[in-house]
């Protein structure tokens, strides 16, 4: 097999196939180029079954890539064998398989965050025996959601020093619901495939066997179930290879551990530190600003690439002004470029500076050929993604409850949407009744008991609302399409968004997407049922673009973490201001050098050319606040920067 487009270091990478190897592959150094040779090698060069390797990411859009890229390597045939997936897929695949272990039925269905805030409030309501409105539940959220990425058991609760018995109790009631209802959500898919291994040995044999080879990418951004999960699945063969980088360990708010890249055991270490994005002067900077870090493997990245431009740095009255400034500047080097406005991103530390920079890209007036444009296109990234839309939502769960009845929190969702005449009254009732007799709420819809005083009307609405959902169970086992036109016209979807929304023009783009919806489900004809449907929809959710997404000539406008795996040839870093980055948050409770980690992240995003600005007052609750440079401004080089006034375009 041909390696000599690689270089010394990922070579190495690609030829050190046997034992626990680590790889650490710093910012734009071909670490996806890394793994898919050293995958093609494995076939080609080493014999092995492309059965017998898994490869698990963290986005469906890495792993297709991998995918894409084997097979311009070896053949299709080959190519399609090998397993590529997400670990949510992965252990979807595993539970689908062998969950009827651990008391669920395979026909479980997929909550995702709104449909377990919904249960939880149903929980904390029961427990607070109330129906009033209840306190801010986000700390019992924040609490749980940390237990969950930390893998603690029920069985372990008590050992665990938490504020408060409430969300001690919350998150038994939560484990529980998922049973009674048949359900799982992300962060249960990959904690019951770890209890699965550990609980039935016959299953972990089993999955074990089956992979010799295991690669994970990112395993920077793992969590203490994704490592115990890893641990456990390759315990036989002992062939684990992980490439990632702890300089861009960004996730520990959502409980990435950056413990497990730092003290991984491995036979060996590579690193990968030869850029192939980003000029010398670029990833001087990025270097000078992420050693002052002291959890880290030591590393420096280098480029054949040359110096390039020096790095300008400004500091402007305002934050008005600062978004000014920008945008001039930005119009300036589009027009002797000669390049589309896609060329340029604009990355800052958090959503709420977004606004001012929206407003200047609005208000700015450009040459194009030969007439004055006003307002530059721009696009945000990190929008409201397609499966989260509403409109979206409410078919999913019509379909999630066709697939499993005992799914109470898409049923409560479409029991009275759209409205059928089943008020908060009557349901209060029959919720009540099915809850202190421990049965199904489909079951007790479907048969309403006489002790419950409901009037004719709503039962008869009721009874239509069960006959359609049956219907729809039948229906949807023999066509797809044909059955969701059938259930938007039984359900009479569009008066429903009509009676939602006023704007004729919301009211478009909410059908816009279902139209994309129904599409969705024509492509899965052939491939596979509802259920199939479901599982690709909710853990692929980048797959399917809502209308307003398709990628144009726009501004890039984007979070330093949205930033993460992608690059520009110029990148404005704005708002570099102590209490924004490092974020006063986070230097409160001692994460910065996480921040640090992700100001190293925003600087490798560029490609030719680094822009950084900051404002000496910034408004804030509609007040004006001093600000200072940010601390990680001073750890680069003066001889590296271009230290230029704020209105000077020259």
């Amino acid at each position: 097999m041909d390696l000599t487009h690689l270089n010394e270091a990922q070579r190495k990478a690609v030829r050190t196939t046997e034992g626990r190897v680590l790889i650490l592959a710093g910012a734009g150094s071909g670490k996806t180029r890394v793994l898919t040779f050293r995958m093609a090698y494995l076939i080609q060069e080493m014999g092995v079954s492309p059965d017998a390797i898994l490869g698990l990411t963290f986005t469906n859009k890495a792993a297709n890539e991998m995918r894409e890229r084997i097979r311009s390597m070896i053949p299709h045939k080959l190519a399609n064998r090998i397993t590529l997936s997400t670990f949510h897929s992965f252990c979807l695949k595993i539970l689908r398989e062998d969950i009827h272990y651990l008391g669920y039925t395979k026909a479980f269905t997929l909550w995702d965050q709104s449909d377990v805030e919904r249960v939880v409030k149903i929980i904390a309501r029961d427990i607070l025996g109330t129906e009033s409105e209840l306190p801010s539940l986000k700390p019992t959220f924040d609490q749980i959601a940390k237990a969950r990425s930390d893998g603690i058991k029920l069985e372990d609760m008590d050992q665990v020093t938490w504020h408060d018995e409430f969300s001690r109790t919350v998150y038994r009631r939560l484990m529980d619901a998922f049973r009674a209802f048949n359900a799982l959500d992300f962060d249960a898919l990959l904690s019951e495939t770890v209890r699965l291994f550990e609980t039935v040995p016959d299953v972990l044999e089993k999955w074990s066997s089956r992979f010799r080879y295991v690669m994970i990418d990112e395993y920077q951004d793992t969590n203490p179930v994704q490592f115990r999960l890893t641990e456990l699945l390759t315990q036989k063969h002992q062939n684990l290879c992980v490439v990632g980088d702890d300089d861009q360990s960004i996730y520990g708010w959502r409980g990435a551990s950056i413990k497990n890249i730092l003290s991984f055991q491995g036979t060996e270490s590579i690193k990968l530190e030869q850029n192939f994005r980003s000029t010398g002067t670029i990833l001087e900077a990025a270097n000078h600003v992420i050693r002052k870090n002291s959890q880290r493997h030591d590393k420096k990245l280098w480029s054949h690439k040359g110096e390039g431009s020096k790095l300008e740095i400004f500091h402007a009255p305002t934050d008005e002004n600062e978004a000014e400034a920008v945008i001039a500047r930005l119009a300036k080097m589009k027009e002797s470029m000669k390049v589309g406005w896609s060329h340029f991103a604009i990355l800052y530390r958090s959503n709420a500076l977004s606004r001012q920079f929206e407003t200047a890209l609005m208000k700015y007036s450009w040459f194009d050929s030969e007439t004055w444009v006003r307002g530059i296109p721009y696009e945000i990234f990190g929008g409201t993604e397609f499966y989260e839309r509403k409109e979206i939502k409410d078919l999913l769960a019509y379909l999630k409850v066709m697939v499993n009845p005992k799914d109470e929190a898409s049923l409560l969702r479409i029991v009275n949407f759209p409205r059928r005449g089943i008020g908060e009254g009557s349901l209060d009732k029959l919720t009540n009744y099915n809850r202190t007799h421990k049965l199904p709420l489909f079951e007790v819809l479907k048969a309403p008991p006489p002790e419950i005083e409901i009037s004719p009307k709503v039962t008869s609405a009721i009874q239509s609302f069960v006959e359609m959902i049956e219907e729809g169970k039948t229906r949807f086992e023999n066509d797809l399409t044909g059955s969701m036109l059938w259930l938007l016209d039984q359900i009479d979807y569009k008066k429903a968004i009509k009676e939602e929304v006023k704007s004729e023009k919301m009211q478009a783009f909410k059908w816009e997407n279902v139209e994309e919806f129904v599409s969705a489900l024509k492509e899965q004809e052939g491939k596979g049922g509802l259920v199939e449907f479901l599982e690709t929809s909710l853990l692929n959710k980048e797959s399917l673009k809502s209308k307003d997404d398709k990628k144009t000539n726009k501004v890039s406008l984007m979070t330093f973490h949205s930033s993460k795996g992608l690059e520009f040839p110029v990148c404005f870093l704005v708002g570099l201001e102590d209490h924004i980055i490092p974020h006063e948050k986070s230097a409160l409770e001692g994460g910065v050098e996480e921040e640090r980690r992700l100001m190293y992240v925003a600087i490798t995003r560029a490609e030719e050319k680094l822009v950084m600005s900051m404002a000496r007052t910034r408004k804030k609750m509609g007040q004006e606040v001093h600000s200072t440079p940010s601390r990680f401004l001073m750890d680069i080089p003066k001889e590296l920067l271009n230290v230029s006034k704020w209105n000077d375009l020259s």
